[in-house]
């Protein structure tokens, strides 16, 4: 997992450098903005650290179907090695470097913890909310794919371990919200887990905004509650 780091530094040599060396597709117009600067001479003088920016980071989960239920599945996840949540099992993951593609670094990153590549993804959903990560500022991009076979995982990295655990889910209404009971085990070690995650959706027109808060934890690392619950719903939506 590449180290945090909270400001990036684009001096070379004593050399100021871009960012980005072709600059022809930012042009616009061509014209100068109202401070009389072309797009380089505003460049030189852009300070990226002028204000505290997030740290980016990807999730991935991968899953396996268990069954004919539609509420049972084996889910990938690492044990985490260091704080925060050290010790508790979370979705393989880490810090996406400066000049790296989201689904590049989730790849990096799968493979860094598990040793596991070459799995088709798809982008699931990002994740803001301010509370999440006691570290820094973090926003979470998370990928899901669906296998069909079960894959040997080596844990790696900042991983203790990486193990496939059977996942299946209660849901029940209360009010207006759905609570959410996730139910993690490892057959193998006779590990259980569980977290409750509360599930509210909000009708505008033709849309629905859905939205995942994890209440309660017995092992399971961070917010991971909310992208398992998440991504089991996207995964049912697909078999409709």
């Amino acid at each position: 997992m590449t180290p945090l780091i909270f400001a990036w530094n684009v001096v070379e040599e004593g050399a100021e450098m871009r960012f980005l060396d072709d600059l022809e597709k930012y042009r616009g117009c061509g014209g100068r903005n109202e401070a009389g600067q072309t797009l380089e001479e505003f460049l030189e003088e852009y300070d990226a650290k002028k204000y505290d920016c997030p740290s980016n980071t990807v999730d991935m989960l991968i899953f396996k179907k268990c069954g004919e239920s539609a509420s049972s599945w084996k889910l990938l996840m690492i044990k985490r090695r260091n704080h925060p949540n050290i010790g508790f099992w979370a979705l393989p993951g880490g810090f996406v470097e400066l000049r790296e593609d989201l689904e590049t670094a989730a790849r990096r990153e799968l493979e860094e913890e598990t040793g596991i590549t070459g799995l088709p993804m798809i982008q699931l959903h990002t994740y803001g909310n301010v509370d999440r990560d006691p570290r820094w500022r973090i926003i979470t991009t998370a990928y899901l794919t669906l296998i069909e076979e079960d894959i040997r995982a080596e844990a790696g990295d900042d991983a203790a371990d990486a193990a496939w655990f059977e996942v299946s889910e209660e849901v029940r209404r209360e009010g207006d919200k759905d609570l959410i009971t996730l139910k993690f085990c490892q057959p193998e070690s006779g590990l259980t887990m569980e977290a409750g995650v509360e599930r509210t959706c909000r009708s505008a027109g033709l849309l629905r905004e859905y939205r995942y808060k994890m209440v309660s934890t017995s092992g399971l690392a961070i917010d991971h509650g909310s992208l398992i619950a998440q991504a089991i719903d996207y995964l049912k939506s697909q078999e409709r």
